[in-house]
């Protein structure tokens, strides 16, 4: 078997997140591939959260996709939600001390879809309980594994100094452990990834109950020898991948106010404020977002590189603060996490509504840089690129990443460090004659406060920076500030600014962008082995557009040829693509359920398209 899909499910704050880590160190030392989503409602204990993770033997970066081989349920509601995700010959891990549970008696189900389910249980002729669901998926030809948690837990009590009130907290172990016997994983990996977790007695006694439990359970699963990457890799989540990359490109302030699922940047950030003896960074923490922003202005006119990171209802403060930044050409990036909106919408779920609003935050005109990333290597080279852009420019930059390459832990090859390169941009110390705003250029050189005398407004001003509202001084400001667009386009090529997969010949063509990225090139190759020439239009920086790359695209293919890939309602890439280059794509595949595309069910709606669909709303996912 070259790939292995997974479900791991359970109740929030239940040790869920722990049995993903290990799992995934695990399987990542052992050279394979990883990518693993956390699905999880927005409460802090209880309510039901899932990992759906596929680990690899080839590709270092695989995408996600159902049925899966595999479902972990630490709980009933688990069997209840993902009975139905499991492929044919598959495996199911659950508690038989639940067998007598009936899905009416879950309080943590919303009743939307408890209802869905009882209609579905009853064309299935299930009634309702977990022993029902276990015999129908056994009909179904599913390998069920069956462990009392109860007698695991009390054996663990009895080799063990585990008290009988602390018991409960192992569960994790024993998915951990049926998990890793299953795949056929080693001991040793297990170990590893639960000295990363752990230390101490809670590691032994993770350790002695994984084992335990491996003992029990039969390997069932062949894994292919991995060849996904020759060296060393990095397990890390995406919010981790631009933390990293922002304290190896330079990042020295950073601000935020705690939001899902940005703040998880932050977090990490502050962990490695000291980066060494002589050298060190400020993260900040502000009352709301609209401080976050100014702080991180406020930094970066003392010549310290600075960002800030947000969400949806976050930036929606920052906007002022941003127009601020337009005006006075200050170079600060902000790294927007897009979740479900408007409003709070699904503060932790996905989506990528937020495209128009950052190409076209703020009242007014002033040039800005939107940066989209499409995996963790992607948000790794655009948030470095991000703090020198802003520099260069003097210009705000934006930097979308969406929810689930945000919360997505995934194996990432070593960036070379030696490739990232610091360019501040044009600095001057000033002096006498010193003017922020010289007309002369369009990027002035820049000097520090506290170096020279200059003066800031969030009015119109002239060259000094002195308030003036003067007809011909407007022309020559505006004129200054917009014509850095020129300036962008010219020395940021289209290769930097879209990426293109498959064939050079596609009957169809799919286009999108962030996390669109790795379902569709798989879907791409599942396409061809089905008789469908196709390829992927992938966007990575929407300010500079990549017109002239995408207009040769369409102008070759034919705009009926082209499929609008997005996770939001009215596909705005397409909107954009639209203002830019004068083609209107007309057919769409749309996701906007907060769930991340599934690379099985966009191959399936391309096929609906192919066949006269004008549009296709993907549902895929719990």
């Amino acid at each position: 078997m070259r790939e292995l899909r997974y479900i791991l499910g359970g109740p929030q704050g239940g040790g869920l997140e722990t049995s993903s880590q290990v799992l995934s160190w695990a399987f990542a030392r052992e050279g394979y591939g990883v990518v693993s989503d956390r699905e999880y409602f927005s409460n802090i204990k209880g309510r039901h959260s899932y990992v759906h993770a596929t680990i690899s033997s080839t590709e270092i970066y695989p995408a996600l996709a159902y049925p899966v081989q595999i479902v972990g349920a630490m709980d009933s509601e688990t069997v209840f939600t993902h009975m139905y995700d499991l492929t044919e010959g598959g495996i199911l891990i659950y508690n038989s001390d639940e067998n007598r549970v009936k899905v009416t008696e879950v309080a943590s189900m919303e009743e939307e879809f408890r209802q869905k389910l009882l209609k579905r249980f009853a064309e299935d002729g299930i009634d309702g309980s977990i022993a029902s669901a276990v015999k129908f998926l056994g009909d179904r030809k599913v390998n069920v594994v069956a462990l009392s948690f109860r007698n695991l837990l009390s054996e663990l009590q009895q080799t063990t100094k585990v008290i009988a009130a602390q018991a409960s907290r192992y569960i994790s172990a024993i998915i951990i452990g049926a998990v890793a016997s299953v795949a056929g994983v080693d001991e040793s990996s297990i170990d590893y990834a639960l000295q990363r977790r752990f230390s101490g007695e809670i590691l032994q006694h993770n350790s002695a109950f994984s084992k335990m439990v491996m003992k029990k359970v039969p390997h069932m699963i062949d894994l292919d020898r991995p060849a996904a990457y020759e060296d060393k890799a990095l397990v890390l989540s995406g919010n981790d991948a631009v933390a990293m990359a922002k304290i190896a490109g330079g990042l020295r302030f950073q601000s935020y106010y705690p939001i899902t699922p940005a703040a998880d940047e932050s977090f990490t950030l502050e962990e490695h404020e000291r980066i060494s003896d002589s050298d060190s960074m400020i993260v900040f923490q502000l009352e709301d977002e609209l401080g976050a922003i100014a702080a991180a202005i406020g930094a970066s006119l003392t010549g310290t590189r600075s960002a800030s990171a947000t969400s949806g209802p976050g930036f929606d403060l920052m906007v002022e603060g941003l127009g601020w930044a337009g005006m006075n050409e200050v170079p600060v990036v902000v790294t927007y996490y897009q979740r479900g909106g408007p409003s709070t919408g699904q503060p932790t779920r996905g989506g990528q509504s937020d495209l128009l609003s950052s190409v076209f935050a703020s009242h007014g005109e002033y040039p800005r840089i939107v940066l989209a990333s499409g995996d963790h290597e992607e948000a790794f080279w655009d948030a470095v690129d991000a703090l020198n852009f802003a520099e260069i420019f003097q210009t705000p930059v934006i930097h979308l990443i969406d929810k689930f390459l945000a919360n997505t832990i995934a194996t990432m090859r070593v960036p070379q460090l030696s490739n990232i390169k610091i360019n501040r941009g044009k600095l001057t110390e000033g002096g006498v004659q010193y003017s922020r705003f010289d007309l002369t250029e369009n990027i002035s050189p820049r000097a520090f406060l506290g170096q020279t005398l200059m003066w800031y407004s969030g009015d119109e001003h002239n060259e000094k920076g002195h308030i003036v509202e003067e007809s011909e001084n407007r022309i020559r400001m505006m004129k200054k500030r917009m014509e850095k667009l020129r300036a962008i386009e010219e020395r940021i090529p289209e290769n930097r600014r879209i990426a293109i997969y498959g064939s050079e010949n596609a009957d169809v063509v799919l286009l999108g962008w962030g996390f669109v990225k790795m379902p569709a090139i798989r879907a791409v190759t599942d396409l061809k082995s089905s008789g469908i020439n196709a390829s992927y239009v992938h966007i990575r920086t929407f300010v500079p557009f990549p017109s002239n790359t995408i207009a040769d695209i369409i102008s070759k293919v034919g705009p009926d040829h082209m499929i609008d890939v997005e996770h939001n309602y009215e596909g705005q890439a397409g909107m954009l693509v639209a203002m830019n280059t004068g083609f209107r794509l007309k057919k769409k595949i749309l996701k906007y359920t907060g769930r991340p595309i599934y690379s099985n069910e966009l191959v399936e709606a391309v096929k609906r398209v192919i066949s006269g669909s004008q549009e296709e709303v993907l549902s895929l996912g719990a």
